[in-house]
């Protein structure tokens, strides 16, 4: 259903993969996981289409992969952030610019590092119209919240060793605070990652299934 594309980024080129639907539809940047952009990232943006979603996942670590926990903690950490903002903005663009792609603005999703990817997008570009956080941490991103326009849906998993019901609770007083739109759901007896089939030891498929629901049913309201 999807294809590697490449778009214009950082004065250079980066690549993503893209899956467009049947007919026109809302888009929606899908962010990866610490692992890359591995094929179960690909599969979400397969899912999306067959939802009537264009969505392109951009690849943030610009070709590299791991299965190794260790590998993706250093990949993760020698993530430049300034280098990934300006490949969130350049994805954004390149989507937005799109034929097929509907509506003024693009949702954004992201899983473990990338939902705290998404929430750095939404908050650095006005053309995001809906931000979904899937247990979203890493400890060097720090979204500008009080300049986010988009309303949130946050995910997350109640026995969540790394983003705990305190770090969960510290993000949902903030947006309160600050007036943000946002609406959270934590799953009982999950843990992070509970979305991820390719990870059997962690997956969830009752709460996953919800979860996309969930998503789905935020992103058509907010993608107009």
């Amino acid at each position: 259903m999807g294809e590697r594309v490449t778009f214009s980024a950082n004065g250079s080129t980066t690549s993503g993969y893209l899956a467009r639907p049947e007919k026109p539809g809302p888009g929606v940047i899908v962010l990866q996981e610490w692992w890359g952009l591995v094929p179960q990232i690909e599969r979400v943006a397969d899912r999306f289409a067959g939802e009537g979603f264009v969505a392109l996942a951009p690849d943030l670590y610009h070709g590299e992969t791991t299965q190794s926990p260790d590998q993706a903690g250093k990949l993760m950490m020698s993530l430049r952030v300034d280098v990934a903002a300006r490949d969130l903005a350049a994805a954004i663009d390149y989507l937005t610019a799109l034929p097929g792609v509907t509506g003024p603005s693009v949702g954004t999703i992201g899983f473990c590092m990338g939902g705290a990817l998404s929430l750095f997008a939404a908050s650095s570009n006005p053309e995001v119209g809906a931000c979904v956080v899937f247990y979203g941490i890493h400890p060097n991103i720090r979204p500008d919240l009080p300049s986010l326009g988009a309303p949130v849906l946050g995910i997350f998993a109640e026995k969540d060793a790394m983003v705990t019901p305190e770090v969960v609770a510290d993000l949902d007083r903030r947006l309160t605070e600050l007036g943000k739109p946002h609406a959270f759901h934590t799953y009982p007896d999950t843990t992070h990652a509970f979305f991820n089939e390719d990870r059997p030891d962690v997956y969830a498929p009752a709460a996953a299934a919800d979860a996309w629901a969930k998503t789905l049913t935020f992103l058509r309201r907010e993608l107009h």
